[in-house]
C-alpha cells in the first residue's frame, strides 16, 4: 500500500513539471541537445521556434514547430 502511495504522490509531481516554457528571445548559451522553445515573429501564428543546441564547430538546429496549448506556458520575463 506505501508503495502505490508513494508512485502516485511521485507521479503528481512529475506531470506538472513536465511543461515546456516558450522565451521571448534565444538564449545565448544552450547545451549540446538542449532544446529551447523560443516565441518569434519568423514563424507562423501557431507556431514557436524550435532551437537545439549543439557541440563546437556545428551550427544550433532551428525549426518552426506546432505548439500544443496544454504543453507550454509563455515565459514572463526574458533570459
Amino acid at each position: 500500500m506505501r508503495i502505490l502511495l508513494s508512485v502516485l504522490l511521485l507521479s503528481a509531481a512529475v506531470v506538472p513539471c513536465s511543461a515546456q516554457t516558450v522565451l521571448k528571445s534565444e538564449p545565448l548559451m544552450l547545451a549540446p541537445y538542449e532544446v529551447a522553445l523560443v516565441q518569434t515573429a519568423s514563424c507562423p501564428s501557431g507556431k514557436v521556434l524550435k532551437v537545439t543546441g549543439a557541440i563546437r564547430g556545428v551550427s544550433r538546429k532551428r525549426a518552426c514547430v506546432a505548439l500544443p496549448s496544454e504543453t507550454a506556458s509563455l515565459a514572463t520575463a526574458t533570459p
